[in-house]
């Protein structure tokens, strides 16, 4: 890859690692920003070998793997208790809310709610966890849909059929439990801040039926409408600006619904595909909610507009895929054995400048360039929106980016590169963020990754400045207390670390709950594991790789 003109070249974030070829540059956009640019080079990383994190025994030898991929990824060589001055027990001022401690639990969803949008007990049991977690942040629990038709599963909670007052009883419900567990194990829930994420899930809406697309988007994407049935002459599923409008005043009556059950914050989602996502990428849409930076913002800058009138006090976040690629794909040529290959990205040639990706350069987009993702952090602290969740990317089409992982969904490619390189990326992403936006608190993801080592690297980066809080997603599942644990002092119960199996997305994408049936026992012995571990022997047994022609 040639060095772009004009912009000088400084110190990597990111040494080369293994399959990566990065650089850094700095451009001037009335204030000074860092964009970082990673790019594959063609080397295929999932023909090698890459070490679990299982096969480091020592804390040494995992810091020197760290310094092959990152030098300056920092990770202690001693988890500390609370009582031993641990950062991540460090209390933050969130808007005059004291949060209690760094940790923060990632919002999940468990297709396992009602048809009415109501939580079940699998939804209770998985609440009641989050408030024994230790975490003294929940960034919203669960995906909840503004309205029914925005659902990506039919048993997501939300707002179905217009009942407010159901879906109302619902989240009480749920809130209530997680905060009297939290209360029970922990003496008081004081400095405990739990939200509510508001979502749509746009390109991804499965409202009626697990298996059957319903999709409404923003624009026709040459990449993605393929790999989704969507025809490119099909503009039935384009929404229109009144839908657009109409669904703002949704978002704010959620919002409404959130204050009034109890919630601290409610999280406008833009992140991983879905509707608030794909705004931020809908430069070919005419009108007034696509083309320029201004006009792709419009939507989350209006609903915020509408929630601070109809809901004075009631705080506002934003979780954002901070980055994006191209949509990717198992290479036909090395898959085999019952597994697909590793991934490699769909052909975006015929398609320069790519103009359908957030925070990618559109002359090469399989680079980062954070210019408008720093705009749009300055933009939503302009209006008092300071607490941002970072993401990256969708599971839905290119899941190594936002959930490193060993093991994909059973359906899934084998990754492209060593899993700790996307955890590093997440955190330097993480870290120009917060250097370019001080004032704004930040959450970093995709740590689960990480396992032993998650507290010693999290403790660490949190101390250095990088991010304000750790967010913990798939390990929670798994171990749902490990953060009570590191802060009381305790040994990692190791048997209980997710290794990402991944069978927490193998499991809905076969139209099952979601959880983590290889190490919790309630989904062990539930009746889906059976069937969940003979679909996955079905798609092995299935599996065939048919080379391009």
């Amino acid at each position: 890859m040639t060095q772009r003109e004009n912009p000088p070249v400084f110190p990597c974030i990111f040494p080369a690692c293994d399959n990566f070829s990065p650089k850094v540059a700095f451009k001037h956009h009335r204030l000074e920003f860092c964009t970082i640019f990673l790019s594959y080079s063609g080397r295929a990383m999932a023909e090698e070998t890459f070490q679990k994190i299982g096969h480091f025994k020592e804390t040494a030898a995992f810091i020197g793997r760290l310094a092959q991929i990152r030098p300056n990824l920092p990770c202690d060589s001693k988890v500390l208790s609370a009582a031993e001055g641990s950062p991540l027990a460090q209390p933050i001022d969130i808007g005059g809310f004291v949060v209690g401690n760094r940790w923060c639990v990632q919002p999940m969803e468990g297709w396992d709610g009602t048809t009415g949008g109501q939580p079940t007990e699998h939804t209770l049991r998985r609440w009641r966890h989050f408030g024994l977690s230790g975490c003294k942040l929940v960034w919203g629990g669960e995906a909840f849909a503004v309205q029914a038709d925005g659902r990506a599963n039919p048993n997501q909670l939300g707002i179905i059929d217009g009942d407010e007052s159901r879906a109302e009883k619902g989240v009480v419900q749920l809130l209530r439990t997680l905060r009297d567990s939290h209360r029970e194990k922990f003496g008081n829930a004081d400095d405990l801040l739990v939200g509510l994420q508001l979502t749509h899930s746009g390109r991804f809406c499965r409202p009626r039926d697990k298996k059957q697309l319903e999709p409404k988007i923003l624009y026709h994407h040459p990449l993605l409408d393929p790999k989704l049935g969507i025809e490119p002459d099909d503009d039935s599923v384009l929404i229109s600006d009144d839908y657009i409008r109409a669904l703002i005043d949704r978002y704010i009556r959620a919002a409404a619904l959130a204050q009034r059950a109890g919630f601290g914050f409610v999280d406008l989602k833009h992140c991983h595909g879905y509707l608030g996502h794909e705004f931020l990428s809908a430069r070919t849409r005419p009108g007034p909610f696509g083309g320029s930076l201004e006009n792709r913002t419009r939507f989350v800058r209006e609903i915020i507009q509408g929630i601070r009138a109809k809901c004075p006090g009631l705080r506002i976040a934003v979780r954002l895929s901070a980055f994006d690629y191209p949509p990717f794909k198992p290479d036909p040529a090395r898959g085999g054995a019952g597994k697909l290959g590793p991934g490699i990205p769909e052909n975006f040639t015929d398609f320069l400048p790519y103009r359908w990706g957030f925070g990618c350069n559109p002359d090469h987009p399989l680079e980062i360039d954070l210019t408008e993702p720093i705009a749009l952090v300055r933009m939503l602290s302009n209006l008092d929106v300071r607490l941002l969740n970072i993401s990256c990317g969708s599971p839905y089409y290119n899941p190594h980016l936002p959930r490193p992982a060993s093991f994909p969904p059973s359906d899934g490619y084998q990754p492209p590169e060593d899993p700790l390189c996307g955890v590093a990326r997440q955190i330097g992403v993480v870290r120009q963020l917060k250097q370019a936006c001080p004032d704004s608190v930040f959450v970093g993801s995709g740590y689960s990754y990480l396992q032993e080592y998650l507290p010693q690297v999290a403790q660490a980066v949190v101390r250095a400045g990088s991010t304000d809080f750790v967010g913990v997603g798939r390990m929670i599942l798994a171990y749902w207390d490990l953060p009570a644990d590191t802060l009381a002092g305790n040994p990692l119960q190791t048997k209980r670390l997710c290794r990402t199996f991944s069978d927490c997305t193998t499991a809905p994408r076969n139209g099952l709950i979601s959880g983590c049936y290889p190490l919790d026992d309630h989904y062990k012995n539930a009746a889906e594991h059976d069937e969940l571990k003979e679909k996955k022997s079905e798609l092995r047994k299935s599996l065939t790789v048919v080379p391009e022609k």
